[in-house]
């Protein structure tokens, strides 16, 4: 009932009908769509080949079916370089081949933006190469960062707009950033924890994502470094969401709403 069958034999099945394989994480990961000699162009952006309609699966996230990790790249704002005076972020999501898969762009007022910081509600609307809205974030205002067990950080994803697939909730913790993944009925499926200390001198940050339990090893968001000057001068930064090939499409866009708040919250 969730979506297109995606399961093969041997898969995970501690989280009821989400199938998936335990496996080593890493990027790159396999990719099943072959490259192609004339790939679709958009302003000189290559994009992601359009794939068929799957019975079953939330319009536009046919994609995440072929793909195993997305590259989430935050594009600069030069206003924002120059007087630092925080603007709307916008996002690149690639596949394995740097085709774009989707675009993403926050939508917020300028003075949310500025005053409220890494703690600002915001709603993120994430298109197609045909301009479709097929995913979108809905994250509300909350005063906690998680120091206190109370008013914890949440987001609602729904695909397509409108239609809850799941939510991402902060849980608390003293000293680890956790995170727990429901679907669309509030019920747990995994859970995200992350390290310590998330800011680190030439290296990668990663979260990882595991079965409820945490004896499985499901997927992994990632920080990714992009060298000293854009660490030190930019705000901008690149991002790995990675996961069974086989994962439910819903839950697969749920942990890419993951990776929206942890960037929001963390970086």
């Amino acid at each position: 009932p969730y979506g297109s069958p995606q399961q093969v034999p041997g898969t995970y099945q501690g989280a009821g009908n989400y199938g998936f394989q335990a496996q080593v994480m890493g990027f790159p990961g396999g990719y099943v769509v072959p490259p192609v000699q004339n790939q679709p162009t958009v302003d000189g952006t290559i994009w992601m080949p359009i794939p068929p309609s799957i019975p079953n699966c939330p319009p536009g996230l046919e994609y995440l079916t072929q793909i195993d990790h997305v590259l989430i790249h935050q594009q600069l704002e030069l206003l924002e370089v120059v007087t630092d005076f925080e603007v709307s972020n916008k996002y690149e999501l690639k596949n394995a081949l740097g085709q774009r898969v989707y675009f993403a762009a926050e939508d917020t007022d300028c003075l949310t933006r500025n005053c409220c910081g890494p703690s600002r509600p915001f709603t993120m609307r994430i298109m197609d190469n045909l301009g479709r809205e097929v995913i979108t974030l809905h994250r509300p205002l909350r005063c906690s960062t998680g120091c206190w067990p109370c008013c914890l950080q949440e987001l609602e994803v729904q695909a397509p707009p409108g239609t809850t697939v799941g939510y991402v909730l902060q849980n608390w913790h003293v000293c680890l950033p956790k995170f727990t993944i429901q679907d669309e009925k509030g019920m747990d499926i995994l859970k995200i924890t992350g390290p310590c200390f998330v800011s680190r001198c030439c290296e990668d940050i990663n979260f990882e994502v595991l079965s409820m339990d945490e004896t499985c090893a499901v997927g992994r968001i990632s920080k990714q470094w992009t060298g000293f000057v854009q660490e030190m001068f930019t705000d901008t930064d690149n991002f790995g969401v990675s996961f069974p090939m086989d994962l439910d499409v819903k839950m697969k866009a749920v942990m890419i709403g993951a990776c929206f708040l942890i960037v929001s919250l963390s970086f």
